[in-house]
């Protein structure tokens, strides 16, 4: 995370005695990325964090990957799945995926176990309902339209929260997510053009102090999953500081670029992962030169596999495709893509874009998994084929 937060009771000086009431030693435990050369995270426990009394492993719900064959536009509608009496975690249903990212959709109505992602960063957005992220960091509170940002192994806790169920977009890295390079300065702070900043982001603002014993954790790793039991649990930290945290950002918060003609997804980018990147499409002020075309071009990023998630309000370029709350569109490289039959017509003239989208462009190819087949449009591809 761009920038440091101090949360709880922590020493005056790095690695130097911090007593508990008894004369005992705190235990000092470092996060950090790319060894000890990146951002990281100082946490302080009440017991070793090392202490483990048992392990085994664990075999996680699978899911297959097939190749986009024959290569076309997809469409899956996510609320078409069954997944009632998930948790957000095991309850992911995955519907796309290559080695540097897994995209999974999840109904969710209680609580997941502790989790640890040892093999990346998770990004998660909420599409409707509120979720409590609890980890060693201590507890974040996330709404509808919220992107949650969990970095690569924080053991953590989801449990969501409200009357109604959660409705989540999760986006499992193999390498770590966070705010575009362009957007930031050399020191970490975010500059003048980013179309978000430090008082947008939120992050936990107090410790948990979980006091319990014998503790079951799940630790997805680089061979595989194993099951863990702790011999305290591992929320028994009384303060820390650092870069490295969860934190949380809403999509409502984004600040839309726009000009005077049609602007490129790169405007809309919220995120950088590994050879991938996250786009936030959010209501905006269209184009607004006199001969303006508001709705995108045909365009074949040749580079890039396109995903578009269709979260709110009214998507002007697929309007007539049967896209819906909850779709998502997959426009593959190898196959030019645009709008509708006619949306470029009938966007002539439009002042404001009342959508909401959250987008993942990857480098490398998606395969279709087994939830993305279960809950695929078949007409979609050829729906360029015919007037709208």
């Amino acid at each position: 995370m761009p920038y440091y937060r101090s949360v709880g009771e922590v020493p005056r000086k790095r690695h130097t005695q911090f007593r508990q009431p008894d004369g005992s030693l705190y235990a000092e435990e470092l996060v950090g990325q790319e060894g000890f050369s990146s951002d990281s995270s100082l946490l302080y426990h009440r017991h070793a964090p090392t202490a483990i009394v048992a392990a085994e492993e664990f075999t996680p719900p699978a899911f297959t990957r097939v190749p986009n064959l024959p290569l076309k536009p997809r469409h899956l509608r996510t609320h078409k799945l069954d997944g009632a009496g998930a948790d957000p975690v095991l309850g992911r249903q995955y519907l796309l995926a290559n080695d540097d990212v897994r995209i999974a959709y999840v109904l969710a109505d209680k609580p997941s176990p502790l989790f640890r992602d040892a093999t990346g960063d998770h990004c998660l957005y909420l599409e409707s309902g509120s979720l409590r992220v609890e980890s060693p960091f201590g507890v974040l509170e996330a709404v509808a339209g919220d992107y949650v940002v969990i970095p690569t192994s924080t053991i953590h806790r989801l449990v969501p929260t409200g009357d109604e169920p959660t409705r989540l977009l999760a986006v499992e890295a193999a390498g770590h997510i966070g705010p575009p390079k362009r957007y930031l300065s050399v020191r970490g702070q975010f500059l003048e053009h980013s179309p978000y900043c430090e008082r947008d982001v939120r992050g936990p603002d107090s410790p948990l102090l979980v006091d319990e014993t014998d503790v079951e954790v799940l630790v997805r790793h680089r061979r595989g999953w194993t099951r863990y039991v702790y011999a305290n649990h591992p929320f028994d930290v009384v303060g820390w500081d650092g870069h490295m945290y969860p934190w949380a950002f809403s999509i409502h918060d984004f600040e839309p670029i726009t000009g005077r003609i049609h602007q490129p997804p790169p405007v809309h980018q919220t995120f950088q992962g590994p050879n991938f990147v996250i786009c936030s499409f959010v209501p905006r002020k269209v184009d607004y030169h006199p001969d303006a075309i508001p709705v995108p071009y045909n365009h074949h990023n040749v580079d890039s596999d396109e995903m578009l998630f269709y979260t709110g309000g009214n998507y002007e370029a697929r309007r007539g495709s049967g896209i819906e709350q909850g779709s998502i569109s997959l426009h593959p490289s190898g196959f030019t893509h645009g709008p509708q039959p006619g949306a470029a017509e009938r966007s002539i003239g439009a002042e404001f874009f009342d959508e909401l989208a959250v987008m993942v462009d990857t480098f490398r190819p998606l395969d279709l998994c087994d939830a993305g087949t279960a809950c695929e449009d078949d007409a979609y591809a050829w729906t360029w084929a015919r007037r709208a």
